[in-house]
């Protein structure tokens, strides 16, 4: 069977529902010789109209379903229906997608609704044979066979005009057919909907009788329960007209009540007056009380501010304390290494550290300026200078004036713990060139 890109469109139509007098098929033969193409005319009819995706297919015999086609071609619409020549149509099936056995097929033409609306005559694949081989006769033999195939023609045309008619009759009928259809589908899809109609409104009747049933239920039990309601009303009434006499006697000891209540409240609007005048006061009181807490509050603001500052300036000279504390302790390791440096080049140069023309005075002579920390003193300070060049003396600010240690002092001696200076001829050296310091002192003792 022919492998195409689209499958032609085919249904599950019987033969009971196909119309095979839409489309004739002319000149089909009784076999075509295999190896050729075939070449498929038709004919449509006048009440026929091709759509776009009609088709003729190739059927063995005996087919059931349009589904069950061998190969296909899809038709070619005319320009103009109108025309008679485009009636006639013809299709050409290529030599290698026919079929290659003998059994019998046929020509099927299926519009694009999968119904066959033509069929042609079986005929075979097969070579010729001697059947088919011509054979001669007399004169006479030919006359007659003449005059048969004229008879033969008279009556096929016969035929023909007949078929058309039967044609054009079962075209009309199937027209009308088809009108009596829709009719009949419309008939009975409006009968359905009043059925459906009828059923509702049933329905709806029915449920209605139920709820005035069930409604006329509830008006009778409750005309017996108003009936009952009405004693009970009746038998209050009486009960109530007798309070009411006595609510009445009542009243009038509650107007000797209220009048009595009316002089007291006089009285008490008397001590209200007086109850708001006094309020007055104690409002004027807690405003002012309002604004001395504002301004207690601002002044603690104000005191907490200070307080802060406070804390800021003495954690930043506890800083400076720190950091002149490791300065101290930095410089008391750099003068015990100077003591160590100094006795050995006193051995180095043979002199005795006794002999020296200055001598480190002690703790007990040198007073505040000796630092206690120092055992031997500093060689290289001379005898009018400290022994400690780390021991910081607290002297007055020469720019605040303040006894104790100040921002101005403490900038001065973290400047002179950044820089060497000369004990003897009062040099400075930057604190990154102390061995050309320690040489400098040193050649003043030479």
């Amino acid at each position: 069977m022919e492998k195409t890109i689209e499958d032609p469109p085919t249904s599950a139509v019987l033969l009971d529902h196909c119309h095979f007098s839409q489309v004739i098929f002319n000149s089909v033969e009784k076999f075509y010789i295999p190896g050729g193409d075939v070449t498929c005319r038709y004919t449509f009819t006048q009440n026929f109209i091709p759509r776009q995706k009609d088709w003729i297919g190739i059927f063995r015999v005996g087919w059931k379903t349009v589904r069950e086609y061998y190969t296909f071609m899809w038709v070619t619409l005319p320009i103009d229906l109108n025309n008679k020549s485009a009636k006639q149509q013809e299709v050409q099936f290529k030599a290698y997608y026919l079929p290659k056995d003998d059994e019998y097929y046929q020509f099927c033409y299926v519009d694009q609704d999968g119904v066959v609306r033509g069929a042609s005559i079986p005929f075979q694949f097969r070579p010729e044979n001697e059947e088919d081989i011509l054979v001669v006769t007399t004169q006479g033999e030919v006359e007659e066979i003449e005059q048969h195939n004229k008879e033969l023609c008279k009556e096929n045309q016969e035929l023909k005009d007949s078929c058309v008619s039967l044609q054009k009759q079962n075209s009309d009928m199937q027209a009308e057919l088809q009108k009596k259809q829709e009719e009949l589908e419309t008939l009975q899809s409006i009968n359905k909907k009043l059925e459906l109609k009828v059923k509702e409104q049933k329905d709806y009747w029915e449920t209605e009788l139920l709820q005035l049933k069930e409604q006329n239920q509830k008006m009778s039990s409750e005309n017996e329960k108003m009936g009952i309601r009405v004693d009970q009303l009746q038998a209050q009434l009486s009960t109530q007209e007798k309070e009411m006499e006595k609510l009445v006697q009542g009243d009038q000891d509650k107007t000797e009540q209220l009048e009595h209540l009316k002089k007291e409240n006089g009285h008490l609007f008397l001590s209200l007056t007086e109850q708001r005048k006094d309020q007055k006061k104690l409002e004027q009181t807690v405003e002012e009380m309002k604004q001395n807490e504002t301004t207690a509050m601002k002044k603690q603001q104000e005191l907490m501010d200070e307080n802060f500052d406070l804390s800021r300036r003495l954690s930043e000279k506890k800083m400076i304390y720190n950091a002149l504390q490791r300065e101290k302790e930095r410089l008391e390791g750099e003068n015990d290494l100077l003591k160590r440096e100094n006795s050995r080049l006193l051995s180095y140069m043979g002199l005795d550290f006794n002999s020296l023309p200055y001598q480190v005075p002690t703790s007990d002579e040198g007073g505040a300026g000796q630092n206690p920390g120092l055992v031997y003193g500093n060689p290289y300070s001379g005898i009018q200078e400290s022994s400690s060049p780390s021991q910081l003396s607290i002297k007055k600010c020469p720019i605040c004036k303040a006894d104790d240690i100040c921002d101005h002092t403490l900038e001065q001696q973290q400047m002179q713990a950044l820089c060497l200076n000369c004990p003897i001829c009062d040099k400075i050296f930057p604190a990154t060139e102390k061995q050309i310091f320690e040489d400098h002192v040193f050649c003043h003792s030479l």
